[in-house]
């Protein structure tokens, strides 16, 4: 069919989805009216809305139409489309992202209702992201396919060298990915994925607000004949909320894709991440002067040729940086950590008759040299004192069959550390979906999965915490069944889950007085449900364009065997979160996003009246939070306000570190 010639810019009209092994959808640089297709839909789909500037109007019957192909996610090492893969996958959109009144990722991911942010500080300055009941170690944290999992600690896998409007979408695995994301995805993993460089032009954004908030941001794409690239950087900072919790954050990030031929493609990317902030209680009540300095930097280098046998290998390497005060600006209970991460990966990809074959493996070496963690006499060049170092070795076959109405995916993931040879083993899975009507879908997934200790498991040493070097890997089986109802309207999910784990690792102690240590739990065992639901306001009343209400619900139980000992993380779990956002237009260039959590944590925190009493154990209390965005958009200009917290809430992420009030912000961006 001949496409016809517009004046401005070529404009596509999509009747339906086309399930192919490939997704273009996010790389066709053209106007696009998505005709039919709901929203509810696309977020279930992961499709974003795109948006044109200068749109010409166009008469439907003038549009030629196209089919419109799905996006790629990560539900399997199979390329399979949203449709056709088997194990589910949350989706953040770039349109979802650009209304939220969010301020970092950590915040982003408040909104999933599977999700249990913990923050010690605003602004994700620092997060530890679980999901379903695991804790932050548990979760896997990949930018672009690139694993940056801290092997430190958990607490530092948010440090990443992005901004908000770098990101194209945010892919949820809720439930055990270690096939997927590695041996750190115990409790599921998280994939951001940033925008195409290919969307050319410059982007500025500034924003300010209480507390002295300042933040400016910026990003530059250019083409260059076959090749790509894309420069973004950013500066925040703010004097906090409460005594020592200000903060200044840089981040850098660069990609570059080239295209060596109609098959054959190599990417590059780098990043930087630098931030310094006052951390008032972030790891003990009694010590309110605490004090971080961490750096990241990260290199990675992928490419991917062929077609009916695709190849893809993947080589990085990343390194943080941590300087860590007890007591700020004095050399008091100071910490010095510097850890590397060398990865090399491989993905082969066959396509035949019978489905898509995967088959590969990755090396992973993690190593640490530190004034606190490690071994004795493996390093001695000052700060740098102890050091440790292990090599993880993996290897998977995994057999994808995607059928009309049917998927099956089966797995085997072989995994063996060099620091833990005992407990090398096989960890198989199964996933399998069935769509029985146009618009239904069930499915059901047996994972098994594991985790290697962080370093700060094994060796720190501290004056309230104390590591052991006796912990062993973690390890669970799981099961999940639930439904999709998808349809232009409405759409409904919910399934149930349960996880039997073995040698969960938390810390613990056995009176409020006592140190906190590392220890390998007997036995946990958790189940629960979840349910989502979206409407498509926008269908039903066309006049609210961007209408939009979504709502979640997820209870959970856990049961261990610990002895009676206080938890610190494994226990703490969120028993319910009911999660609700609603987007609505105000009036020809202005809407708002309401966001809005309450949620109740299992669990209890030693509770400080001052450092010099003894704690007393205190049981969490439930809490409401409510944020709002307003957006205005005209043009090329778009400026927002966000009130976070709007009801001026007074709670705790994590016990005795109070989170913010109240607080009110605004700001512009423009786009070239």
């Amino acid at each position: 069919m001949k496409q016809k010639i517009l004046t401005q810019k070529q404009a596509f009209r999509f009747r339906r989805f086309a399930r192919k092994s490939y997704a273009v959808f996010n790389s066709l640089h053209k106007v696009i009216n998505t005709g039919v297709i709901a929203g509810c839909m696309l977020t279930f789909a992961a499709a974003t809305e795109t948006t044109a500037q200068n749109r010409t109007a166009l008469a439907p019957d003038s549009i030629p139409e196209q089919e419109l192909e799905e996006l790629i996610v990560t539900g399997s090492k199979a390329e399979l489309t949203m449709s056709q893969t088997a194990k589910p996958v949350t989706i953040i959109t770039r349109d979802e992202i650009a209304r939220q009144p969010a301020e970092s990722v950590a915040d982003l991911l408040k909104s999933i209702v599977g999700m249990d942010v913990r923050q010690r500080g605003a602004n994700g300055v620092l997060s530890g992201v679980a999901v379903r009941g695991g804790v932050f170690e548990q979760t896997a944290i990949l930018l672009n396919g690139v694993n940056l999992t801290n092997p430190q600690t958990g607490h530092y896998n948010l440090d990443l060298p992005l901004n908000l409007s770098d990101i194209e979408r945010i892919e949820i695995i809720q439930g055990p990915a270690s096939l997927l994301f590695g041996a750190g995805a115990f409790s599921g993993g998280v994939n951001i994925v940033t925008k195409k460089i290919s969307d050319t032009g410059l982007a500025l954004e500034a924003k300010s607000g209480m507390h002295n908030l300042f933040e400016v941001n910026a990003r530059e794409a250019v083409k260059t004949g076959d090749a790509a690239h894309s420069l973004s950087a950013g500066y925040a900072a703010d004097d906090g909320y409460t005594r020592n919790s200000d903060y200044q954050i840089i981040h850098a990030l660069w990609q570059s894709n080239f295209s060596v031929n109609d098959h054959a493609t190599v990417d590059v990317q780098c990043g930087l991440d630098d931030k310094q902030y006052g951390a008032n209680t972030f790891y003990s009540a009694a010590y309110p002067d605490q004090y971080d300095e961490t750096r990241s930097l990260f290199a990675a280098l992928k490419a991917a040729t062929g077609t009916k046998l695709k190849v893809a290998p993947q080589l990085y390497w990343s390194r943080h940086f941590d300087h860590y005060q007890l007591i700020r600006n004095q050399p008091t209970g100071e910490n010095f950590h510097r850890t590397d991460v060398f990865g090399l990966n491989l993905n082969l990809q066959y396509r035949w008759k019978a489905g898509i074959t995967c088959f590969g493996g990755e090396i992973r070496n993690e190593g640490i040299i530190s004034s606190n963690l490690g071994k004795d006499s493996l390093h001695n060049r000052k700060p740098y004192l102890l050091a440790d170092n292990r090599t993880n070795f993996s290897a998977f076959i995994e057999h994808s069959l995607a059928l009309e109405r049917f998927t099956l995916n089966l797995a085997l993931l072989a995994n063996y550390n060099t620091a833990f040879t005992d407990d090398a083993g096989f960890y198989p899975s199964i996933n399998a979906a069935y769509r029985f009507l146009p618009h239904w879908q069930i499915f059901v997934s047996w994972n098994n999965a594991t985790r290697t200790p962080t370093f700060t498991d094994l060796y720190y040493k501290g004056r309230t915490h104390k590591g052991n070097s006796d912990v062993r890997p973690e390890k669970s089986v799981s099961v999940e069944l639930g439904f999709k109802y998808i349809h232009p309207v409405v759409c409904l999910s919910a399934n149930g889950f349960a996880m039997q784990g073995a040698n969960l690792i938390d810390w613990v102690k056995q009176h409020p007085d006592s140190l906190w240590e590392s220890r390998n739990l007997t036995d946990l065992d958790k189940y629960g449900v979840e349910t989502n639901l979206t409407l498509d306001i926008a269908k039903v009343f066309p006049k609210m364009r961007g209408a939009r209400l979504r709502l979640g619900y997820m209870f959970m139980r856990q049961t261990k065997d610990a002895s009676g000992l206080i938890s610190n993380y494994v226990m703490d779990y969120l028993k319910h979160k009911f999660t609700v956002g609603l987007s609505h237009p105000i009036g020809k260039n202005l809407s708002a996003d309401w966001q809005f959590r309450w949620q109740d944590r299992a669990g209890s925190y030693t509770k400080y009246e001052n450092p010099q009493t003894p704690g007393v154990e205190t049981p969490y209390k439930p809490f409401s939070i409510a944020d709002v965005k307003l957006n205005w958009k005209m043009n090329r200009l778009n400026l927002f306000l966000n009130i976070n917290n709007l009801f001026d809430t007074y709670y705790f992420d994590l016990g005795n570190i109070p989170q913010p009030g109240i607080w009110i912000s605004g700001g512009g961006r423009l786009v070239y």
